[in-house]
């Protein structure tokens, strides 16, 4: 029984001998080199993923660049050039406005405080030199009344009254051209789908039926322009009340100006006298 056991042991361990030696060894030079392939085919698939990725992205950036000037020139290249005209002029003369308004901004109470403290040196001189280096409407308008200090202060008041109105007619100096603009624009919409409108009677007239392939053409127009003109509209209508709302601050910094400057005047009028 025991030679048995002993027997088919030995069989057992000769057998797995066996299998071990018909397996490939693995030594670390063939684990370093599986890894390099996996990491390699990881990292060729991460790369593929990212350009395929920016690859999409710029097909979305270039398909809506595509898409609006292919729809610019669906509403007819030369009318809707006029629409585009009235978009950059319209622009052209909101930025200078908005330029113009920005450095004509100051701190009118630190002028104010500026000239108070001159005056009170009795540095006429000196005060309107400071308002004759200093830009805006609010420092022009204290020069002008720091010029007839030594008049009566009814004519400093009518002087100072009748150059900010000259100073708020510069202030506006160009609104008038941004509001016919913003006029323009829509009203070329609407001529657009009047013109839209009459081809697509002529394409019916020439094809003798209507169908919605005949038809199209001219209601892409119609619809197009008029997209477009109202689009204009409203983005000058937005430059537009934020130059105003800047006139309205630069008005109101002018009136209150003005007031501070006649007080000042009358207190050194009367300290003169005194």
């Amino acid at each position: 029984m025991k030679r048995l056991i002993v027997l088919f042991s030995m069989i057992g361990l000769l057998t797995c001998m066996q299998t071990i030696s018909s397996q490939p060894v693995v030594t670390q030079d063939t684990i370093a080199a599986v890894d390099s392939v996996t990491v390699s085919d990881s990292v060729m698939a991460n790369v593929d993923l990212l350009l395929a990725g920016e690859e999409a992205d710029d097909g979305e950036e270039g398909g809506f660049h595509k898409q609006l000037k292919q729809k610019f020139i669906d509403g007819n290249v030369v009318f809707m050039s006029f629409v585009a005209l009235a978009l950059v002029l319209g622009l052209a003369f909101c930025i200078e406005r908005i330029i113009y308004l920005t450095l004509s901004e100051i701190k009118a109470h630190k002028l104010m405080e500026d000239i108070e403290a001159r005056l009170n040196a009795d540095d006429v001189e000196g005060a309107k030199t400071l308002c004759r280096n200093t830009r805006g409407p609010v420092a022009s308008v204290c020069y002008q009344g720091l010029l007839h200090i030594r008049q009566p202060m009814d004519a400093i008041e009518r002087s100072i009254t009748n150059y900010g109105g000259l100073q708020a007619a510069n202030l506006e100096k160009g609104c008038s051209w941004i509001k016919l603009f913003i006029a323009m624009a829509p009203s070329l919409g609407f001529l657009g789908t009047v013109i839209g409108m009459v081809m697509a009677f002529d394409n019916i007239q020439q094809a003798g039926d209507i169908g919605p392939t005949i038809v199209a053409e001219g209601m892409k127009v119609a619809l197009i322009t008029t997209i477009f003109g109202i689009v204009v509209a409203l983005i000058l209508q937005l430059f537009y009340s934020y130059i105003l709302s800047k006139i309205e601050h630069l008005t109101a910094q002018m009136e209150e100006a003005a007031i501070m400057l006649l007080d000042i005047i009358a207190d050194y009028k009367q300290k003169q006298h005194a």
